[in-house]
């Protein structure tokens, strides 16, 4: 009779410990680009949901603004020299932020690696026009990957909704 209310006060303490693990998880997600063994990218980003029914493009994610996905700038890692439309990326990190409009989107990186979400221009490493798309079936989650274009080369895609926008990164090195 005595375990019955330790046996409770045990789950009770396990669901707590489970409850407070699971809100403190971060929700961050994380796509990489591997050239070989020894150089990689990756970046990392909140992988917000903004669902398929209602449009939040152009209205609660603004059109011609400076955006960072779930209010935090996307990050950008390399341990090798990277060139992105024909300009010197250094090996180090990196914030990422967006420029998204209707017909086209812009890849701004900045040399700041403050993660507050404050966006700051004189930290701008450079401005990056993407190539642009619709998708044929929107896509409920913010998303970033990479895919390997040819030796030496990851096109990195960003995805929201019906939009598809992309870069090519190559390695210089």
């Amino acid at each position: 009779m005595r375990r019955w209310p330790i046996c409770l006060a045990f789950f009770a303490l396990c669901f707590a410990a489970c409850a407070a693990c699971a809100q403190s998880a971060d929700p961050t997600a994380t796509a990489a680009c591997n050239f070989d063994d020894d150089n990689q990218l990756a970046v990392n980003y909140d992988p917000i949901t903004v669902g398929v029914k209602k449009k939040v493009l152009g209205s609660e994610i603004h059109y011609d603004k400076v955006w960072s996905p779930g209010g935090k700038p996307m990050t950008l890692f390399t341990n090798t020299p990277l060139t992105i439309d024909g300009k010197e990326v250094p090996a180090g990190a990196y914030t990422l932020f967006v420029i998204p409009r209707e017909k086209n989107w812009t890849l701004i990186i900045s040399k700041s690696t403050d993660m507050s979400g404050n966006y700051d221009e004189s930290k701008d490493l450079m401005r990056v026009p993407l190539e642009f798309g619709q998708l044929p079936q929107a896509e409920p989650n913010f998303s970033v990957y990479f895919a390997h274009t040819a030796p030496k080369e990851c096109n990195m895609r960003m995805d929201l909704q019906k939009a598809r926008a992309w870069t090519v990164f190559q390695q210089t090195k």
